[in-house]
């Protein structure tokens, strides 16, 4: 692991800085060993409630995930928003960027060379094939293998935050979003986007989407409530032809 990027890295539960030994990391205080598998590290703990349900569900179309979800918008004529995301971001070039839930690493193609890219996700299936994706397009990131609601690095490490689709069913958003916004750097604009109901709104009225799951109805709406009065210059507005909302704000 290069040094630079070992330097970001903390234990998600105790924040304690954390070292190499042998092929894995360990916590400088109490430990813990966190290993490496494949040159990703791995800080999935206990998954529970929905985040255990999409890791499953991930993990098992991970395989075929790139090609079904092009047919999926080519027979909609749907476009991937993709576009209208990188448009939010403030990046430039040298900036440090993380993507929570990143996925197979769709959305690296479209973003700027010369940034040094990290990406989390639950799915171990995904990851690997963001993995593949990566060789392929001659892309360089780092990727981890842990939550969103615990991310593994250290206080105002990164210059760029976002995430796109996925946060409507995590087990605890507010949660999700306290993380994004330690992990970001004073003045950070971050990005979050997902699917808005059909007929919803994105705004001043959260969108509200209904999925049936093994506990019942399950109200899933843009976050816009959960984000904390200290942030500055809250949005949320319908992105993707009214498809998708796009929440942005700015650490202080």
């Amino acid at each position: 692991m290069e040094r630079h990027v070992l330097s970001l890295l903390c234990d998600p539960d105790t924040r304690y800085p954390l070292e190499m030994t042998g092929n894995n990391l360990r916590n400088t205080a109490t430990g813990r060993i966190y290993p490496i598998r494949d040159e990703i590290p791995l800080f999935v703990s206990t998954v529970k409630g929905p985040n255990l349900k999409y890791q499953t569900m991930y993990d098992y179309i991970a395989p075929g995930y790139d090609v079904a979800g092009r047919l999926f918008n080519w027979t909609r004529g749907r476009s991937n928003c993709r576009g209208e995301l990188v448009k939010e971001l403030e990046i430039k070039r040298g900036d440090r960027v993380l993507e929570v839930a990143v996925g197979t690493g769709a959305n690296i193609r479209h973003l700027p060379d010369g940034i040094d890219f990290y990406g989390l996700d639950l799915s171990w299936g995904m990851l690997r094939k963001c993995q593949r994706n990566l060789s392929h397009w001659d892309r360089k990131a780092h990727l981890f293998h842990g939550e969103a609601e615990r991310l593994p690095f250290k206080v105002e490490a990164f210059d760029c935050v976002y995430h796109m689709r996925g946060i409507n069913f995590f087990t605890d958003k507010l949660r999700a979003i306290k993380e994004m916004i330690w992990v970001a750097k004073s003045g950070t604009k971050i990005v979050i986007v997902d699917e808005i109901e059909k007929g919803g709104k994105a705004a001043s009225q959260p969108a509200t989407v209904r999925e049936q799951g093994e506990t019942g109805s399950e109200q899933v709406r843009c976050p816009i409530d959960l984000i904390p009065e200290e942030m500055l210059e809250v949005k949320a507005r319908a992105i993707c032809n009214g498809k998708m909302y796009c929440l942005t704000f700015r650490k202080p």
